[in-house]
């Protein structure tokens, strides 16, 4: 097939998380079995204009703010004349609503819905737009097949009356060559650790909160924040008007080497978002042998497994949080179920399946497509 892929990001992005992660190992694979995949995406400084990308043909242009209008003319300009077999609409971010003019066999990928927790990380101008946007999406793609990343996503989708019938589940997966379970040294540092972006809407402030009462009866713990983000100088203060500056570290965005070698100085990783697709770095942490707890949300509920990959809390309850970090570092023997049980959990999900998922809905689109044609008279 020749795949003509859109998203916001490509895997170089330095904005980029766990969407664009779930299409680059996918995509990769599919280029690797044969097939011609080009991804059009948004430019960022210092990349170039075209690159391959194992396997991969990048194009980018514009900046992230005025992407989106840009997608629909280079499209008419160009890509409609490139005889691709089938365009793929990652929808991560504002919508392209490329069912309006794409007239090649179409499918999308929807890692989650903003929905109005959109209000909790952006200015109310820019919530409002957003939020409008993804609303206005809906009729639009609601006769388009769909490939969602987990059960939650599926069910909201049909919430908003797209039809269960037009829905795929293509999974997150990890890279089990790369994340692995080192031996731990008996009496190594009691570190908690949060991993991803550093986003208003992951709401790491409760995490800081809750760690404020882990201290109070584990004086030596210490807090490891992996990633960067928009949100890191109002954390930075929040852990400084906490008196946790000494036992909080902000580590920034690290390769993927390094940040297996953090994990497996982790106790428990947290993961306290309001809400996400999936939490591909929670089963990263998993495959590296460390336990989970995240707030019982859309995303988190699917890829924790309450009790046994770590634990699920109310969102927002800051001392029901730190209860569950105190319960896993106070008990060793707890600690290593979990970790075992986190490491037979992460190996169920492997990206050469979720390929093998993807390819077999981007021919049962085509093949949908073109019967539908067949069938008009076209």
């Amino acid at each position: 097939m020749k795949i003509l892929v859109i998203n916001w990001q490509d895997i170089k992005n330095p904005l980029g998380g766990g969407a664009e992660v779930h299409l680059h190992e996918i995509f990769k694979r599919l280029a690797q079995r044969g097939h011609s995949v080009t991804l059009f995406s948004s430019s960022f400084q210092g990349a170039l204009t075209e690159e391959n990308i194992d396997g991969i043909q990048v194009i980018r242009q514009g900046g992230r703010y005025l992407f989106n209008f840009i997608v629909p003319a280079r499209y008419y300009t160009q890509f409609r004349r490139d005889g691709y077999d089938i365009v793929v609409d990652d929808i991560n971010k504002i919508p392209f609503y490329s069912p309006l003019y794409v007239k090649e066999p179409l499918l999308a990928i929807v890692h989650h819905l903003f929905d109005r927790s959109i209000f909790s990380e952006a200015s109310l101008p820019i919530a409002s737009y957003v939020f409008g946007a993804e609303r206005l999406a809906f009729p639009i793609y609601r006769k388009t097949p769909m490939a969602v990343v987990s059960e939650s996503t599926k069910q909201e989708l049909i919430r908003h009356g797209f039809p269960d019938a037009n829905i795929e589940l293509v999974q997150n997966a990890v890279d089990h060559e790369l994340y692995q379970s080192w031996d731990r040294t008996a009496g190594s540092e009691i570190i908690v650790g949060y991993l991803g972006r550093l986003k208003k809407y992951k709401s790491i402030d409760h995490l800081l909160s809750a760690f404020e009462i882990v201290k109070q009866e584990i004086p030596e713990a210490r807090l490891l924040i992996v990633g960067d983000g928009d949100a890191r100088p109002a954390l930075e203060k929040t852990a400084r008007d906490l008196g946790l500056s000494q036992s909080v570290t902000f580590a920034g965005f690290v390769s993927a080497q390094e940040k297996v070698r953090l994990l497996n100085m982790m106790r428990v990783v947290v993961n306290t978002s309001a809400k996400e697709g999936w939490g591909l770095t929670v089963i990263e942490a998993n495959a590296s042998g460390v336990p989970v707890i995240a707030s019982d949300v859309p995303g988190l509920r699917d890829s924790v497994v309450d009790e046994k990959t770590g634990f699920l809390y109310e969102y927002g309850n800051i001392e029901q949080l730190a209860q569950k970090i105190l319960l896993v570092l106070r008990d060793e023997n707890l600690q290593t179920r979990l970790s075992r049980e986190s490491i037979d959990w992460a190996h169920t999900f492997s990206w050469d399946s979720s390929a093998d998922a993807m390819m077999r809905l981007l021919e049962k689109t085509v093949e949908g497509a073109l019967s539908n044609r067949k069938q008009r008279g076209y």
